[in-house]
């Protein structure tokens, strides 16, 4: 324990973030880092409990809470207070191999589990981790530690997400010869396209990506596996094979088809404003710069309707606000949740309460209100006589013996020429599962024993949303390790990973 009455004298302090006015000006990061002896007190906050809830994922009525990674929280918080920050990283690296995409945009169910928040404040954990690795790099800490032997084996891993990207690395520092293999012109997956670069900056992406590439890792983009190699070509080729391709199969609105009459599904939309960023030479970042470009569908002077509360939605918000949308409605099925936890939700589980996030905040700030619509959906589409949306039809809904249904007389139609649906996944792409004779189980996700990432298959492996479901970063990375784990007994006959 770095400091026994830290929780005492410190308030929390989150890392500052850039005035709503400054950063929907461009697509830069906007969260300011603490200067380190600010850090250093966030980091005596710690109690370094004996039983400490925030490594632990606990499931609590039916959600986790506690960190899927097991990270040594209270060991890295300790090394913090001491100033010793190259400890606090090689206690970090021990349970994650990508802390800077976690710090950047995990929703930190660490901090829900922290006993501090059981009547205070919790620990900065989320900021601390991306203080650690920040200055890992930014200090020399990380450097590329290619594996001194190899076994003579070799993997393929289909997909380049976080779970495809934490079993590459898992398995390439253990000495098996990786081949990652990417659709998209670019490695990443949901982190490079699927989240907005002022929540993710992709240069952090490409700087793990070159620091892979020494260590050994090689990376085939634009190859669409399932379509371009078949599955025999691959086990001629690799000893095993990994399926990481995501459970990207959208849910869509009834009767309302996405097409490009300004209906689109929102991580297609997030893809083709970051793909005109990242082709516009990594410089310019602006909205101007965007507003040179084709090939993107942009906000900018349209009433924008987005479809779905998750965090995709809210970053369809922020997108289409920078883009310089005319409004912003956000439409959400669910009751508006309380502002404080229930006595039905108390600590440590999950706090099902009101989030403003950074989308949302700036909604306010520009429009004057929270965009949010609850209890609602969309219940039909009107279109101009040239094929494209001009307004929709709104109509509450109420949840009968647990079937949704529509409120008769409750219906409201409000313009819309951008209609977005961020309305979740339905599991995997079945070209893929085709390709490949998987077994899929009733949410069209692989099939899989529990706790195991063998198919039915032998030799073909899979983990992260493809094999979970539509899940968070930091279970995609927790599945890789998993899966690099039982691949590597597979292969060797026993794991030392």
């Amino acid at each position: 324990m770095g400091k026994a009455t830290g929780f005492l004298e410190y308030n929390r302090v989150d890392n500052s973030l850039l005035p709503v006015e400054e950063r929907i000006t461009n697509f830069k990061e906007f969260k300011k880092p603490l200067l380190a002896e600010e850090r250093i007190k966030q980091g005596a906050r710690c109690m370094n409990c004996g039983v400490p809830f925030c490594q632990s994922a606990m499931k609590l009525s039916g959600m986790v809470t506690g960190c899927p990674l097991h990270n040594l929280i209270p060991e890295w918080n300790e090394q913090i207070y001491e100033g010793h920050n190259e400890h606090a990283f090689n206690r970090l690296i021990k349970t994650s191999n990508f802390p800077e995409f976690t710090g950047r945009v995990c929703p930190a169910l660490c901090e829900k589990a922290c006993i501090n928040g059981a009547d205070s404040d919790p620990v900065t954990i989320h900021d601390n981790e991306l203080y650690i690795i920040e200055e890992a790099f930014k200090n020399g800490y990380i450097k590329p530690l290619p594996p001194k032997v190899r076994s003579g084996k070799k993997v393929a891993v289909i997909g380049s997400g976080p779970s495809g990207l934490a079993t590459a690395d898992s398995l390439n520092h253990r000495g098996h010869s990786v081949t990652v293999y990417e659709r998209e012109d670019r490695i990443g997956g949901l982190l490079m396209y699927g989240i907005p670069n002022m929540k993710l900056d992709k240069d952090v992406i490409f700087r793990r990506q070159k620091l892979m590439e020494e260590e050994g890792v090689i990376f085939k983009t634009g190859v669409n596996v399932g379509v371009d190699i078949s599955k025999d070509d691959l086990l001629k080729e690799y000893d095993a094979v990994v399926l990481c391709c995501g459970s990207k199969k959208a849910r869509g609105l009834a009767g309302i088809e996405p097409d490009s009459n300004g209906v689109y599904y929102a991580v297609d939309f997030l893809t083709m404003t970051t793909k005109a960023i990242l082709d516009n030479n990594l410089e310019d970042r602006s909205v101007k710069s965007l507003e040179k470009l084709g090939g993107y569908v942009s906000a900018k002077g349209k009433n924008v309707v987005v479809v779905g509360g998750g965090d995709t939605g809210n970053d369809c918000i922020a997108t289409s606000i920078r883009e310089g949308c005319k409004s912003i409605t956000a439409i959400e099925m669910m009751p508006e949740p309380p502002v404080e936890r229930t006595a039905s939700n108390p600590w440590p589980e999950w706090p099902k309460i009101l989030k403003v996030d950074y989308g949302h905040e700036e909604a306010i700030s520009v429009f004057g209100s929270d965009p949010r619509v609850y209890e609602t959906t969309v219940k039909e589409a009107h279109y101009d006589d040239k094929g494209n949306i001009k307004e929709v039809v709104l109509s509450k809904v109420k949840f009968n013996k647990g079937k949704l249904e529509l409120v008769k007389g409750s219906e409201k139609t409000i313009p819309c020429e951008l209609l977005l649906i961020a309305a979740g996944f339905v599991g995997c792409e079945n070209y893929v599962s085709d390709a490949f004779k998987l077994k899929l189980d009733n949410r069209n996700t692989v099939d899989t024993k529990e706790d195991e990432y063998m198919t039915n298959v032998d030799g073909i492996f899979s983990a992260g949303d493809m094999r979970r479901g539509q899940s968070l970063v930091v279970w995609a990375v927790a599945e890789g390790r998993a899966c690099a784990k039982e691949v590597d007994t597979y292969l060797m006959g026993y794991s030392n990973l």
